[in-house]
């Protein structure tokens, strides 16, 4: 039984790190660029510096996480994605018909809730995924295994964290159909005022602004 496996069916203290497309139902990953070859991955490129970023220079497994994640961004044409938007969160299916690229998918996920679990934050220059990573108390998610990857329902009873699920369905979306070029910006957080505007394009990361690990 793989890690995945045994945290099917939880209620966690936290939030995964998802991969997704799109915030409409049923949606799949968009055609990827001209320029890009089709069925061909990325090729590897270099990431930000350790502790800046992505994640924390005293974090031993910061390395291997950062790596399956480029290794995802790098094979993002082989992925596909469903997202289905709920009343108090997300409902998601992350697959790939290669079997390697399917088996980090897993790895990732697994990856991301022990981070969430025993409060290891990942990615925290980012408003966004800062503000997830102080609200874990108030998420519960299910998690389980496809045949070609994953599926997890993200939820919340608090409406604003319910946006925050949702805003970073959006974001790593983008992820998925801007690769690399994502990576340096800074996400908006929801409004708290009610206020149903959806989630903009993220705008570039000043140096200056860096709150990593704090």
């Amino acid at each position: 039984m793989s890690r995945l496996s045994r945290l099917s069916v939880v209620t966690l203290s936290g939030l995964t790190l998802c991969l997704s497309v799109t915030l409409s139902p049923s949606t799949a990953l968009a055609d990827p660029p001209a320029q890009e070859k089709e069925g061909k991955a990325e090729a590897p490129r270099k990431g930000p510096p350790f502790g800046r970023g992505f994640g924390r220079q005293n974090d031993p497994k910061f390395q291997e996480d950062h790596e399956v994640f480029f290794y995802l961004l790098e094979h993002r044409k082989s992925i596909t994605r469903t997202v289905k938007l709920l009343d108090n969160g997300i409902e998601t299916v992350t697959e790939s018909k290669d079997p390697e690229v399917a088996a980090k998918i897993q790895e990732h996920v697994a990856a991301m809730y022990d981070r969430v679990e025993n409060n290891k934050p990942i990615h925290m220059r980012d408003p966004l995924f800062r503000e997830l990573f102080r609200n874990t108390k108030k998420l519960t998610m299910k998690a389980e295994e496809t045949e070609h990857g994953v599926k997890v329902t993200e939820t919340s009873d608090d409406p604003y964290v319910a946006k925050l699920i949702q805003y970073h369905a959006e974001v790593v979306s983008l992820f998925i159909k801007n690769g690399f070029s994502e990576m340096p910006k800074n996400h908006d957080l929801p409004p708290k005022d009610g206020d149903e505007a959806k989630p903009k394009e993220g705008a570039e990361a000043q140096p200056k602004d860096s709150v990593e690990g704090r």
